[in-house]
C-alpha cells in the first residue's frame, strides 16, 4: 500500500526470511562466517539459539545459500516428530525409499549414501530448525546420527537451531552425550541501540528506498524501546509506522507513529508515556471494517449507472483488529481519486437496496457476488495473485469479454472480481486462485499463461491487504 509513497520496489519489513535483507551488523555476520568455517571445516554438531524473532531462520537460509557448491544442505523443518519419524525424514530429504524399513535398515541406507557422497568429495549438512521442540528422545536419534563417519571425516554435518529453551534441555542430566558433541555454540543477540537506526536504513535501501534517513530520533528510540533489539519486533513496528505515515502523507516516521504501532502490537513493551495523537491502527480499522459494508457499493457505483446490480457486502470481523502486516504492491491513489465526491456514513444515508438478477445468468453478478463472501469470509493471510486492473470499463459488455476469456484459460470459479478506484480509471481489480500459502501463490505464477506476465503483473495480494485497499477507498 505505501511503497510507490516511498519509492520502495517490495516491502522492507516483510518478516519472513528473505535473504536479500540479511543486515551483518549485530555480530550476525561474524556468526555467519564462523558457520560456515564449521562446516566447511567438519566440526561436527554446532547449535545456535537465539530469542523468538532474532533472526535464526534468516541465518540458516543465508547459511545454505552461502555453502560450497560441494556442500549439500538437507532441512528437518518438523520438530514434533518422534524417534522412529525422523530416519525416515531425513533419509527422505537425501532421496532414499524407507517405505517398510525399520530404523536399523534405514541407518544402513543413509550411511551408504552417504559415504557415496564423500567418495565423490561431497559434503552434507543437517539444518535442524525449531530444535528447542523436539522431543527429548528424538533430539538423542539426531546425536547418533553423528557417528557417521570416516575414520577421519564426519559423514554428515549437524547444526541446531533453536530458541533459548533448547540450552535448558541440553543440560538435563540425560542429555549429557549430546551436549558433549557439540563444538561450537552461537547466542543471537538483540540489535544495540546503535545498530538500530542502521538496520532500519538498510532495510529501506534494500527495498529499494533511496531519501534521506526517514525515522527520526525520538522513532527510532521509540522501537528500540518496544522492540528490545528483536529484529522481527523492529520490523513489524516499522512496517506499521511507515504505513501510519503513509496515511498522513508524509515520508517522515515521527515518534506519534511508532506510537501508534505499539498501541497495535500484540507483543508486550514497556510503557512510554507518551500519548497517543492520533487514533490508533484497532480503532482505524474498527472504523475500516465498518465502511467496508458500504464502500462495495459505492465503489461500485460504475456498475450501477450501467445497469448491473451489485449486492451488498458484509464486513469480515477480522477486518476489525490487525492492520497488514504484509502488503502486497499497490500504487498510491492519484489526485483524481482523493477528489472522488464525499458519500455520507451508512447510519445517514444507507444504500438505495438494489434487485440482484440470479448470477447463474450474468458471469460478471456471479463473480462479484461470489467475491464479497469470499473477502468477507476467508482467512486474511490467504494469497491470491492479481491479474490485471481493469481500465476504463465503459460498457458490460467489455467486463463480459473479459471474463470469458478468463472463464476459457482458467475457470470462472477460481476468479475474483472486486470493485476498486486505485486511480480515477480504474474500476475493477481482478485475481486468481485463492492459496494458503504464499510458496503455493508464487508457484502458480510460472504457470500462468505467457499474456499475463507483464510490467508490473501478476503480482502477490493477501486476502486482507484487497479488504484494507476497498474499505481505504471508501473513506476518502
Amino acid at each position: 500500500m505505501y511503497l510507490d509513497h516511498f519509492g520502495l520496489n517490495q516491502s522492507p519489513f516483510k518478516i519472513t526470511p528473505n535473504t536479500e535483507f540479511f543486515y551483518t551488523g549485530g555480530n550476525r555476520g561474524a556468526i555467519l562466517d564462523a558457520l560456515l568455517y564449521a562446516i566447511i571445516h567438519g566440526e561436527g554438531i554446532v547449535k545456535v539459539t537465539g530469542e523468538i524473532g532474532s533472526g535464526k531462520t534468516m541465518l540458516c537460509r543465508m547459511l545454505e545459500s552461502m555453502l560450497p557448491d560441494n556442500v549439500e544442505a538437507i532441512y528437518l523443518a518438523n520438530p514434533s516428530l518422534n524417534r522412529d519419524e525422523v530416519f525416515h525424514a531425513i533419509a527422505g530429504e537425501l532421496g532414499l525409499a524407507t517405505e517398510g524399513k525399520r530404523g536399523g535398515e534405514i541407518m544402513r541406507l543413509m550411511q551408504n549414501c552417504l559415504i557415496e557422497k564423500h567418495a565423490a568429495g561431497k559434503q552434507v549438512v543437517l539444518l535442524v530448525e525449531e530444535a528447542q521442540a523436539m522431543p527429548l528422545d528424538t533430539l538423542e536419534e539426531i546425536r547418533l546420527l553423528s557417528n557417521l563417519e570416516t575414520a577421519h571425516h564426519k559423514l554428515l554435518q549437524i547444526v541446531l537451531f533453536g530458541q533459548l529453551e533448547l540450552d535448558d534441555h541440553l543440560n538435563l542430566p540425560q542429555m549429557r552425550q549430546l551436549k558433549e558433541r557439540i563444538t561450537h555454540g552461537f547466542k543471537v543477540p538483540p540489535l544495540d541501540q546503535k545498530d538500530i537506526p542502521e538496520y532500519l536504513m538498510f532495510r529501506m535501501r534494500a527495498a529499494g528506498y533511496h531519501g534521506p534517513d526517514t525515522f527520526s530520533a525520538g522513532a527510532i528510540k521509540l522501537i528500540t524501546a518496544a522492540s528490545r533489539g528483536i529484529t522481527r519486533r523492529i520490523n513489524v513496528l516499522a512496517d506499521k509506522a511507515l504505513l501510519a505515515a503513509f496515511s498522513e502523507n508524509t515520508h517522515n516516521i515521527l515518534p506519534r507513529h511508532i506510537q501508534a504501532a505499539i498501541e497495535d502490537s500484540e507483543f508486550a513493551v514497556p510503557s512510554s508515556g507518551l500519548p497517543l495523537k492520533q487514533i490508533g491502527f484497532a480503532a482505524a480499522l474498527l472504523v475500516l471494517g465498518i465502511a467496508l459494508g458500504a464502500g462495495w457499493q459505492h465503489l461500485a457505483h460504475p456498475l450501477l449507472k450501467a445497469g448491473v446490480a451489485v449486492p451488498t457486502v458484509q464486513a469480515a470481523p477480522a477486518l476489525a483488529v490487525q492492520p497488514p502486516i504484509q502488503e502486497a504492491s499497490t500504487p498510491a491513489p492519484t489526485a483524481d481519486a482523493k477528489q472522488a465526491p464525499q458519500q455520507n456514513s451508512p447510519a445517514e444515508n444507507p444504500p438505495t437496496p438494489v434487485s440482484v438478477p440470479s448470477p447463474a445468468h450474468n458471469p460478471l453478478q456471479q463473480r462479484l457476488a461470489a467475491t464479497q463472501s469470499w473477502l468477507a469470509g476467508e482467512d486474511g493471510a490467504h494469497f491470491t495473485v492479481q491479474l490485471l486492473l481493469l481500465t476504463d470499463t465503459g460498457t458490460e459488455s467489455r467486463l463480459g469479454s473479459v471474463l470469458s476469456r478468463l472463464d476459457r484459460e482458467f475457470g470462472l470459479a477460481r476468479i475474483y472480481v472486486y470493485p476498486t478506484r486505485i486511480t480515477a480509471d480504474h474500476q475493477f481489480g481482478i485475481t486468481f486462485g485463492n492459496f494458503s500459502s504464499r510458496e503455493h501463490a508464487l508457484a502458480s505464477i510460472n504457470n500462468l499463461p505467457p499474456g499475463y506476465k507483464k510490467a508490473n503483473y501478476p503480482k502477490l495480494r493477501t486476502v486482507k491487504g484487497i479488504r484494507d485497499e476497498i474499505a481505504k477507498q471508501q473513506m476518502r
